[in-house]
């Protein structure tokens, strides 16, 4: 049990240190053994005598791209939007302050092996130097970068925090609103609408005989650049990182390749606390005795009205982790593993694994807590791996909902192993696929068996792509990798045939005296006859869309039988067999309404409406009607589509724009030599003077991809410039 501390933080501004010339001095050494070479497409490769060389270079050109986004996941990793966000931030501050300890952070580097504290320190360094070289830039809030920043970081997704079922509302009810502690209000955790999609390909089904890996990560727009980080310690890793971090999240090297996908396995848990107070001190209940609750103040800072406020609060905790809710009478703590260094260690050795067995080495850190993994390589292997860090517990215990805190019975009791977790290598129908679905479909028929797991290994349930990418699949056998890109723009929608075909029944039920059946004759003809394909000039999709849009909430607030599924096909069917009648036809109608209020006419294409835009490098996109835009076909990845473009209107809009969907997308054959083709949305700069500000945009929306440039001697070939970091 630890001790009660006082925890303030003040901002950094009032803080800043100045770069000593010791500091400087060591900068421009350590500048002088990096080459950045960027290529036609403005693409950083980055070649480096050490690791660190190398992460030294990978961090200024990151900068140079958009320093913006590089500290703002700092300033959301340490807990401090709430300083240039202002008020409206506090909870998601106060979210990570309870989860994410950067005294822990400190303590982990100070403990650091010597091969990953160098990193740490040319990941600072890097960022360090490129404010001291471009004392034009004006950072919003960190002036200085500390070693251990990056050890605030699990996994590689800044995005990557388990809170289980608590809600925002509840961790705002309990500490920022004391007036309303006894409130149960919950709010409902939207589904995602975006995702991931990852397909490997064996060598008895591609062309060449080589395993193929298509990697298409469905995130923010501008998320993740593209980067190529070389060293003559042997790295030599191509791919997407997250701003910030030092390491490819998804991408590959020259033996074997890794596609990660948001996983939904069971790593955090709640816990009921029986808590009572006692002469002024708190005490919760464990093993029948009374055990202190911890407690610690935490500081935060708001902008309002120009000038920094604070506000204090007091989290407590048990041996779980933070008290996050209180429900009725109950506290209800938390458990999760938010903060790894070990995580930190896997990430950066699996960009280094030679083999297949090499890279199940890795695997069997058991740190990764938020991805599945989709893998290929050259020796002609492709595996699966849904989750990594799985915690072992007590199956007499529904672990869907909270636990009792005050048994041992209910304790993590250690993690399992990889192969005891959810697995598949090689499969016999020689591909797999994973779109954020149920690992029971990802190889077809040769899928793990949902019943030789306990449930809270896979609540992922089955989803639209999956069964899309699952139909499409199992159709070809000699992919190429036009194929394979292909396959991950295949754009129909597999959703609307439960939906159009309900929609056509209850409309079937009108009769022609109902005031809604010569309004809904024509679209529900073209919506029956439509075949389920997204395109620019299909004006069936943007009813389909549009209409569905508004089905959504309710679908996403359906009851389905296995409490713990997230089976969003699950959720559509039950929703189907009890809407009210006439209900689908009535929303219908709201939406033709809708349209024809905004564009006068619901007759209008997809692509007139559904619009790729970038104005600005700004990290909130803003959107105008009357600037130039193009028309994307593609709709977001809930309707099954595999490409995802996830596009909404604004206060300021009525046409609709993407802002989320389909960002870095690489297809990588793997042989003698690698062979490679990828796709960034927009393109490598946040700079709108720079050419690389919009010119793939084009490419984007056909889905035509740019070859890769993996050989040094093909970088050269193609290079824009070439230079040291700071010249």
């Amino acid at each position: 049990m630890k001790n009660f501390f006082w925890l303030f933080f003040f901002p950094i501004h009032l803080l800043a240190q100045s770069f000593s010339q010791e500091e400087i001095n060591r900068w421009e050494q350590q500048a002088q053994q990096v080459t950045i070479i960027r290529d036609n497409w403005g693409i950083p490769h980055i070649y480096g005598k050490t690791d660190a060389d190398a992460v030294f270079g990978l961090m200024y050109a990151q900068c140079e791209d958009d320093f913006k986004r590089v500290e703002m996941n700092y300033i959301e990793k340490l807990g401090r939007l709430s300083e240039v966000n202002g008020e409206s931030k506090l909870e998601d501050d106060l979210l990570i302050r309870l989860l994410i300890d950067s005294i822990a952070a400190k303590d982990d580097y100070s403990i650091a092996p010597e091969w990953l504290k160098k990193l740490l320190d040319a990941h600072a360094d890097g960022i360090n130097y490129y404010l001291y070289k471009h004392p034009e830039v004006k950072p919003q809030l960190l002036t200085r970068f500390q070693p251990w920043f990056h050890l605030l970081w699990t996994d590689g997704s800044i995005g990557a925090i388990n809170t289980a079922d608590i809600t925002s509302r509840e961790l705002k009810n309990l500490y920022l609103e004391p007036d309303s502690l006894t409130s149960t209000s919950r709010i409902s955790t939207e589904e995602n609408p975006s995702g991931s999609n990852g397909f490997a390909f064996a060598p008895s089904i591609t062309a060449s005989h080589h395993a193929i890996l298509y990697i298409n990560p469905h995130v923010t727009f501008y998320f993740r650049p593209e980067v190529h980080i070389v060293s003559e310690e042997g790295l030599n890793a191509y791919g997407a990182v997250t701003w910030g971090q030092f390491f490819i999240y998804q991408g590959f090297n020259a033996h074997c390749g890794w596609m990660h996908t948001s996983s939904y396995v069971d790593v955090a848990d709640t816990y009921i606390e029986k808590i009572h107070a006692d002469h002024g001190k708190w005490y919760y209940e464990y093993e029948q005795q009374k055990r202190t609750v911890f407690q610690k103040k935490i500081t935060l800072y708001y902008l309002k009205e120009n000038k920094l406020k604070e506000k204090t609060v007091r989290a407590s905790y048990t041996r779980h982790g933070p008290i996050m809710a209180k429900r009725n009478e109950d506290y209800i703590s938390l458990k999760s593993n938010n903060r790894s260094m070990t995580s930190l260690i896997q990430s950066w050795k699996r960009t280094k694994a030679s083999s297949f067995a090499e890279y199940k080495e890795v695997m069997d850190l058991l740190a990764n807590t938020s991805n599945n993994t989709v893998y290929a390589d050259a020796e002609g292997n492709i595996a699966y791996w849904h989750g990594n860090f799985v915690p072992i517990r007590d199956t007499l215990y529904d672990w869907s909902k909270p636990v009792d805190g005050t048994t041992g019975a209910t304790e993590w009791k250690g993690k399992h192993s990889v192969e005891q977790s959810v697995h598949l290598y090689n499969p016999a129908n020689g591909w797999i696929q994973n779109c954020n679905s149920t690992p029971f479909t990802c190889a077809g028929k040769n899928s793990p068996k949902k019943e030789s797991y306990p449930s809270y290994f896979a609540p992922d349930g089955e989803n639209f792509r999956g069964i899309n990418a699952v139909r499409l699949l199992a159709k070809q056998k000699k992919y190429s990798l036009e194929d394979a890109i292909a396959v991950g723009y295949n754009s129909y929608m597999s959703a609307f045939e439960l939906l159009v075909p309900a929609l056509v029944t209850d409309f079937k039920k009108l009769t022609p005296a109902d005031s809604l059946y010569a309004l809904l004759k024509t679209p529900v003809q073209l919506l029956e006859h439509w075949d389920y394909s997204s395109n620019e000039s299909s004006i069936p999709t943007t009813i389909a869309v549009e209409w569905g849009e508004r089905l959504l909430p309710r679908i996403f607030a359906t009851k389905i039988t296995d409490p713990y599924s997230l089976n969003t096909v699950e959720k559509m069917q039950t929703f189907l067999a009890t809407v009210p009648e006439r209900e689908l036809c009535k929303t219908m109608y709201l939406s033709l309404a809708d349209l024809k209020k905004r564009f006068g006419t619901w007759q209008i294409a997809w692509g007139e409406i559904n619009r790729y835009q970038r104005l600005s490098g700004a990290i909130d996109l803003k959107y105008d009607d009357h600037q130039n835009s193009l028309p994307l076909g593609f709709t977001s990845s809930v309707w099954g589509t595999l490409p995802s473009f996830v596009s909404q209107r604004t206060e300021e809009t009525n046409k609709r724009y993407g802002n989320r969907g389909n960002s870095f997308i690489c297809v990588v054959e793997f042989g003698e030599k690698i062979k490679a083709k990828s796709l960034l949305t927009g393109g490598e700069s946040s700079v709108p003077i720079s050419s690389h500000f919009n010119d793939q945009a084009a490419m984007y929306r056909k889905g035509v991809f740019k070859d890769v440039l993996f050989y040094k001697a093909d970088v050269l070939k193609h290079a824009e410039k070439s230079y040291h970091p700071g010249k």
